[in-house]
Formats: C-alpha cells, sequence, structure tokens
C-alpha cells in the first residue's frame, strides 16, 4: 500500500508542477574573385544575384557581402553584348526574402525531448560596340556610381586587357589573363568594377550597394568561369525571373544546384522595378562551389516544366491538450492511476473475502 501511495503522490505532483506552469509568469527566455590591393584582404561571404530575362534582353542585379581590411578591390564580369551599368535598389532583395520565405508548420512529437518540460530546466536567454582602341582594348565607357568605378571594355587580346585593367588601378591577378581567353574567342565584352569607399581610409565592410548590369542575350547565362580564380569556397544564390521556371544545364564543377522555391509571382515595388508589373515565374537556386577551380563554364540556364515549389520548414512542438499539459504525462499518468487503482480494490477484496475459521474444514 504505502507503494501505491508514493505512485499517486509522485503522479499528483507531477500534474500540479505542469498546472502550476500554466500560470506561473514565464521566465525570459560571381563573377569572378574579387581581389583586394596588395597586402590587403577580402572575403566575400555570399554572392547573390537577382536575374531578369525576357527572351532577349538580361538584367542583373548583384549584391555582395564582404569583410576585411581592404579599402579598394576589383573584379571583372563579362558579358555577351554592350551592357548598360546603374545602382541597384537596396530593397530588392529583401522583398524576394519575403516573397520565397519558407513555408512554416508545425510538428508535434508525443515523448519529450530536450527542451521539452521536464528537462527545459534552465530559463537562460538563448543566445547576399565600339572598335578596340590601340593596344586591342576599347573603352565603351566608364562611370562613378556610388562606391564602384565602372568600366566598359572590349577586348581582343586577353593580355592587353589584362595590362589595361592593372595600368587603370583594377588590381587582379596575373592569371586572369588565361581565364579571360574563352570570352575574348566569343568577342564577349567586360564591365570591369573597382570598388573604392567614398570616405577616406574606410575599409570595404558589410553589405555593399546592389550594381544592375543590363545586356542583350538570346539566352539566360550567368557568368561564373572566373570565379575559379578564387581560393576559398563559394556561395551563390540566384533569383530568377522569367516566364518559365528556370534551371542550370550542368553544375559546371560545383554541387548539385538546388532549387528553394519555384512560383508565379505578382511583382510588387523593388520587384516590379526589374521585373514590370505583369505576373512571372520566379526560381530561386542555390549553389555551393567547395573547389572553385573545378568551375569549367558559365551557368547556361534553361526552361523546364513550371511545377511550384516551397519549401517547409517544420517547428517541432510536444503534443499537448487542455492549454499546455503534455499528452504524455496524461497518458502516463492514467495509467498508473488505473494501475494503481485496481492494485487498491483488489487489496481491499482481499481483506474482505472469508475465510475458514479454525477446526472447520471444507467438504470434500
Amino acid at each position: 500500500m504505502r507503494g501505491t501511495h508514493r505512485i499517486l503522490t509522485t503522479i499528483v505532483a507531477l500534474l500540479a508542477l505542469q498546472l502550476g506552469s500554466l500560470v506561473a509568469p514565464a521566465y525570459a527566455c560571381g563573377c569572378g574573385a574579387m581581389i583586394p590591393t596588395k597586402d590587403q584582404r577580402i572575403g566575400v561571404d555570399r554572392e547573390e544575384s537577382a536575374v531578369r530575362w525576357d527572351g532577349r534582353t538580361e538584367t542583373v542585379v548583384m549584391r555582395f557581402n564582404v569583410h576585411g581590411d581592404a579599402e579598394h578591390a576589383a573584379w571583372i564580369m563579362p558579358v555577351p553584348s554592350r551592357a548598360d551599368v546603374t545602382l541597384g535598389d537596396p530593397a530588392l532583395f529583401d522583398a524576394l526574402d519575403r516573397l520565397t520565405e519558407p513555408e512554416q508548420r508545425d510538428r508535434f512529437h508525443f515523448w519529450p525531448r530536450e527542451g521539452d518540460w521536464p528537462f527545459d530546466l534552465d530559463h537562460g536567454d538563448g543566445a547576399g560596340a565600339p572598335p578596340p582602341g590601340a593596344g586591342g582594348v576599347g573603352v565603351v565607357g566608364r562611370e562613378r556610381l556610388g562606391p564602384f568605378d565602372v568600366a566598359r571594355l572590349t577586348a581582343t587580346d586577353p593580355d592587353a586587357l589584362g595590362d589595361w585593367l592593372r595600368t587603370n588601378g583594377f588590381e587582379l591577378p596575373e592569371r586572369l589573363t588565361g581565364a579571360l581567353q574563352p570570352y575574348v574567342e566569343r568577342r564577349w565584352e567586360y564591365v570591369a568594377v573597382r570598388l573604392a569607399p567614398q570616405q577616406k581610409d574606410a575599409v570595404l565592410q558589410g553589405e555593399l550597394t546592389p550594381l544592375r548590369i543590363t545586356f542583350a542575350s538570346p539566352e539566360l547565362v550567368y557568368p561564373m568561369r572566373l570565379s575559379r580564380l578564387a581560393k576559398t569556397s563559394q556561395s551563390l544564390g540566384l533569383y530568377v525571373l522569367a516566364e518559365h521556371r528556370m534551371e542550370p544545364r550542368s553544375p559546371i564543377g560545383g554541387d548539385a544546384p538546388e532549387v528553394t522555391f519555384a512560383g508565379r509571382i505578382e511583382p510588387e515595388g523593388p520587384v516590379a522595378g526589374l521585373a514590370g508589373q505583369q505576373p512571372v515565374q520566379l526560381t530561386v537556386l542555390e549553389q555551393e562551389f567547395p573547389h572553385p577551380e573545378r568551375i569549367d563554364d558559365d551557368h547556361h540556364l534553361r526552361a523546364v516544366a513550371d511545377t511550384p515549389y516551397r519549401r517547409v520548414e517544420y517547428t517541432d512542438r510536444l503534443l499537448t491538450v487542455g492549454g499546455g499539459i503534455p499528452v504524455w504525462l496524461l497518458t502516463v499518468g492514467g495509467g498508473l492511476l488505473l494501475a494503481a487503482l485496481a492494485t487498491l480494490l483488489a487489496v481491499r477484496a482481499a481483506r474482505r473475502r472469508p475465510t475458514a475459521g479454525p477446526g472447520v474444514r471444507s467438504a470434500a
């Protein structure tokens, strides 16, 4: 009987503790390697681009998050035709993030896990063309756009292009010359960008102003070949706005591209400034390049079936009823109570059962 009472007391205490906790106050619970000047360092945490293609014209809006101690850095983006370059809308990527954020769902479990009662005893705070001039390089234009010194170039000789860049303040590596050869052979043009903070002695840190580059293209292409010059792993995020869902033809030396969102949207605000007012298909691609030196081509994207997709993020929650009482506690507690009650009834029944008196024998 003492064991039975002890079990009943424990169950009642657990239930009372859980119910009490419900009313008690809660405890506060791309495009080529970005190269700095000599003796300085810069790292690109992530390269993000929003790409709009209508079948004839392609617009790329690029955003970089950088860190390091460099005061100047440069990169070069090959383009298949003459490019126009302007500053992009800083609000564009936040708007795209809101459109494509994962669907939130709850997923319930029966038995308590770490962080569930009664294992949540620690209530502390938890802690993205003119003909070439002399020397084989033609300068289409050169503009200052915010923190960017932008040169639009043509070239028929990769060595001459490399020499022009270095002579004009674009500190790029010697090995760039060989990487440019395929673009020179295809008669592409170039957007060379030198990043320099407008404040004296300021360093390149954080999120840079987006740069918007527009050019004619019969196919959707995202230049990536020069990223093979990078010395550390690269991460690419692409928001693609087109008539249909678009995906890369191959991984071009990186991990398999992952689609994290696909669906038709109604452009508004900054997104409409890029895509126009008509409904458009938005595809979001994520890709990792653990070994950039293996990148062997640009991304050529093709239309695929317009199958919608949205990533789902689950929040695991303990299954509860009645304002927060764990179902496991009620189930286990109820079972133990029933077992204790059955034991108690059996003991009482045994006590009431008549026994034969002394000297009395039951009939044979």
